[in-house]
Parts: C-alpha cells; sequence; structure tokens
C-alpha cells in the first residue's frame, strides 16, 4: 500500500523538532556587556598629583594614586576605634541590608524555581481509591446486587517543553539577570549604609566641636558685655555700645540651640542606621583631632569604576535582563513542542488490574494574533533601548561625582590651609595680647576681643577640617567601596576575577 505523502508542514515540525532535540537555538541577541570607556580622566584639567598641606591632623598631603587598593573596609583608614564600631555594628543590624539580602535570596529561589520547572521533564504521580457498588436492578437485571468493591487507579505522567528556540532560556538568563541585580543592590546598599554613617560620625564631631567653642565664644562675649556695662556707669562707654553688645551676645547664644537640635539629630540618626532606636543606642562622642586623614587616596580609571561601582553593575544587570526578554519576545514568535505521556494500572478489590498508557505530543504555532506577538517584541525592543540609555546615564552620574569630589578635595586642602593660617595669625595676636595686658599695656576688653577673634577663627577651622574629612570618604564611597577586596589575602588575579563577576 502507497502512504500518503507528508505536507510541507508536516516536514517543517519534523525537521523543527529533530534540530531542537539534537542542539537547540537562542533567537534573539546575545548579550554582550557594554563596552568599557577608553577616557583616562574625570576632569578637564589633568588632576594634580597631591594636595596642599596645612597645620593640624586634617592638614597633611594627600597623594592620588591610581595603583592604590581600595581596602573593603576602607573606613578604617580614619584611624577612628568608635568610627569602625558604629559602622560594623550598622552592617551587622541594619534592617536596610536584610531587606536587600532578603530579596536576593527571592531572585536566587525564583532562578532555581523556573531552572527546574523548565530545564527538566515535569513528572507527576496520581492515585486513587474509590469505594463502588453496583445496583444491578437500575439496569433491569434480576440478580442480586454483589458485594462493594474497592476501585484502584494508579498512573505517573511525563511531560516536557521542547525549548527549540530558547524561550525558557531566555527566561532564565532575565532570571539570573535579575539575581544579579538584586546582587548588586545588596553591595549598594552596604555602600550606601557606611558612607552615610561615615558622614554622621563626622558630622557629630563636627557639631560638638562647634558648640564647644561657640560656648567658650559666648563665655567671652558675655564678658565683653558686662564690662562694656561698667564703663558706660562709669561714663566710658555710650549706650549704643551697651546694646551692640548685648545684640552680640544674644545672636551668639541663638546658634547654640540649633546646634545642639542638629547633634541629637544625628546622634539620633546614627542610632537608626546601627539598627537600634535613638532610646536604647549607646552613640560615642567623637572627635575630629583624634582621626586621621587618609594620606594615599585611590583614583580608579574611569574603565575600572564601571565594574566597581555597585550602581553601575545594577544598571547592566538590568541591561542584560531587557535583552533577554528581547529574545523572550522573539521566541514566541516560532513554533512550541511538547512531548507528555503517561502509565499505570487500573484494578479492583476482587479482579486483577490492567496496565494503561499513553504517549502525546504537541505543537502550537501562533497563526493570527493581529500582531500583538510583533508588537511584544517591538516593545521589548524598546525597554532594552531605554535600560541602554539608564545604563549610560548611571554612568555619566558615576563619572560626575567622581569629578565633584576630587574637586571637592582638592579646594577642601586650600580652605583648610587658608583657614589654618588665619587661627595661626589669630592664635599668635592673642599671646601677644596676654604679654601685653600682663604687662599693663591694654585693657582686659582688647585682650578678649583677641581671644574673640581666635575663637571665630577656630570655629572656621572645624567646619573646613570637617570638610576635608567627608569629601575624603566621599571619594572611597564613589569609587564602589573596595567590596572586591573583601577577601584580606586577596591576589591580584583573585581581585580581577571579582571585578568581573
Amino acid at each position: 500500500m502507497r502512504l500518503p505523502k507528508r505536507s510541507n508542514w508536516t516536514r517543517a515540525a519534523v525537521a523543527s523538532l529533530g534540530f531542537g532535540l539534537l542542539a537547540g537555538c537562542n533567537v534573539g541577541p546575545k548579550y554582550q556587556p557594554p563596552t568599557a570607556p577608553s577616557l583616562t580622566a574625570y576632569t578637564p584639567q589633568p588632576q594634580p598629583a597631591e594636595t596642599a598641606s596645612s597645620a593640624g591632623p586634617a592638614g597633611v598631603v594627600q597623594h592620588f594614586n591610581s595603583s592604590a587598593a581600595i581596602p573593603a573596609q576602607w573606613w578604617t583608614l580614619f584611624h577612628s576605634p568608635e568610627l569602625n564600631s558604629m559602622t560594623e555594628q550598622a552592617l551587622a543590624n541594619s534592617p536596610t541590608l536584610a531587606q536587600a539580602a532578603a530579596r536576593l535570596r527571592e531572585a536566587q529561589e525564583e532562578v532555581n524555581a523556573r531552572t527546574g520547572a523548565t530545564k527538566y521533564p515535569t513528572v507527576t504521580g496520581n492515585a486513587t481509591v474509590e469505594e463502588e457498588q453496583l445496583n444491578l436492578s437500575a439496569y433491569g437485571i434480576p440478580f442480586p446486587n454483589p458485594s462493594p468493591f474497592t476501585l484502584l487507579n494508579g498512573s505517573v505522567a511525563v511531560s516536557y517543553a521542547l525549548d527549540l528556540f530558547g524561550a525558557n532560556r531566555r527566561v532564565i538568563e532575565g532570571l539570573q539577570a535579575e539575581r544579579d541585580y538584586e546582587n548588586w543592590q545588596l553591595e549598594g546598599a552596604r555602600l550606601m549604609l557606611t558612607g552615610n554613617v561615615i558622614s554622621a560620625a563626622i558630622r557629630q564631631a563636627e557639631l560638638r566641636k562647634q558648640i564647644e567653642l561657640t560656648k567658650q565664644l559666648l563665655a567671652v562675649e558675655q564678658r565683653e558685655s558686662a564690662i562694656t556695662v561698667e564703663r558706660n556707669r562709669a561714663g566710658g562707654a555710650s549706650d549704643e555700645d551697651v546694646e551692640n553688645r548685648k545684640t552680640t551676645v544674644a545672636q551668639t547664644q541663638a546658634t547654640i540651640p540649633p546646634l545642639e537640635a542638629q547633634l541629637d539629630a544625628v546622634n539620633h540618626q546614627l542610632a537608626v542606621l546601627m539598627g537600634k532606636s535613638p532610646g536604647e543606642a549607646q552613640i560615642p562622642d567623637l572627635s575630629l583631632d583624634a582621626m586621621q586623614l587618609p594620606q594615599e587616596l585611590p583614583l580608579s580609571l574611569p574603565s575600572a569604576l564601571v565594574r566597581q561601582r555597585p550602581d553601575i553593575r545594577a544598571s547592566e544587570a538590568l541591561l542584560h535582563q531587557a535583552s533577554a526578554n528581547v529574545g523572550v519576545a522573539t521566541a514566541n514568535l516560532y513554533p512550541q513542542i511538547e512531548l507528555s505521556g503517561s502509565g499505570g494500572g487500573i484494578g479492583t478489590s476482587f479482579v486483577a488490574g490492567g496496565d494503561i498508557w499513553n504517549a502525546a505530543s504537541s505543537l502550537t504555532q501562533p497563526i493570527y494574533n493581529g500582531g500583538a506577538l510583533r508588537a511584544e517584541k517591538r516593545k521589548a525592543e524598546a525597554a532594552y533601548q531605554e535600560a541602554n540609555s539608564v545604563y549610560r546615564q548611571t554612568v555619566l552620574q558615576a563619572f560626575g561625582q567622581v569629578a565633584d569630589t576630587l574637586s571637592a578635595i582638592g579646594h577642601d586642602a586650600e580652605t583648610l590651609k587658608a583657614r589654618s593660617e588665619a587661627a595661626a595669625e589669630a592664635a599668635a595676636s592673642y599671646r601677644i595680647a596676654q604679654g601685653r595686658y600682663q604687662a599693663g599695656g591694654i585693657s582686659e576688653l582688647t585682650l578678649l576681643e583677641a581671644e574673640r577673634q581666635q575663637l571665630q577663627t577656630a570655629l572656621d577651622l572645624t567646619s573646613a577640617a570637617a570638610a576635608r574629612y567627608a569629601d575624603s570618604a566621599t571619594l572611597f564611597q564613589a569609587l564602589g567601596g573596595g567590596w572586591w577586596n573583601t577577601a584580606p589575602a586577596a591576589t591580584a588575579d583573585t581581585k580581577a576575577q571579582a571585578s568581573e563577576r
């Protein structure tokens, strides 16, 4: 007997099935990581090799070194035990980090679940036990009804969707990219948390010093006001002089409560960052004078920065996911084939069971859906272009932050140098005034005025020093925080591999 000829559609289906069984393919774009920028500098002007120097712990020369490593625990470079303790407590107790870690585990389990559901066959078992009773009279049979019997049924079903065009593989690829995104979000949360702790701690030290100096300044101005009142009574000062002194005292006194409110707020912020309530946290009193300014500042190249910053890596992961989604939308345009089969047995409590089985395959090919699938593909391509633009913007913002920080560090050093010189001159002037006062050459009011100038320049110097500490910390944060150097004895090869994760 002559067999009928196969249709062209059948041949195509068989060919597709054979090809899928042998190799399989991934339609859509193959993801390629963005090309590293070729820039060699962050600012239009060449970056100076070092900063200006001045007196005091915060006045050391800082050197920029493009080959310097960024330690994972970069905050220890400030050599403050209190700062180290607060940072470690924050990393251990922060609810924000716990949330980010939970999201990462959730994303990983989603990858595991989808991989198991699509990469391997699905096998399900089914077993039923039913108690049956036949009523022969209902069928017109004039015999006694038989005794109740048990109906047993058991089967195992196997199904597997052939991933001919890589739709499932692209879905898994997208989920893996989402997992990478959550991983970089976790690294970014760690970096932000440590940066916030360091910034708040430096601000606390600055406020404490400002309050201390302002109270000293207030005491000097109150003494000046009292002397002016005494001179007014003796006819040596006008009423206007008295009122001017009182106004100065009131203005200085009015600055203390806001500073104390800011100090309380910073301490409360530190408590929350450390994962504790403000009422239970023990916040140490930090001193700017007890900190050390890092003298060696790293300066990663722009091509390395894009592999170091968690926010850039997170943006790249979203770009990867968008690329995988294009592959999913493309694969949905092609046929989908599913194989299935089952086997089992059926029997009763008094009759031996028989084997049953079946095998089937199905092919689904979109024929007409009003252009919906192609529209979904174009939508996925537009989303990829959007993700690419977001990635580029993230890189530009990172470069801008590094440039701003480098500029601020340079100006901080210059400002601190000028403030240090002014403070030194004021201190020298006060020493001279003390000598003259002891020799009877000047009045106490003149001596107090020299002391007031010294305290005012000390206040300005405190702000300049705090800015230099804060901007130095910001640079470490802007360069990625050294997460790739977590292992203390990591070799150069290990670091390179970690930076490419």
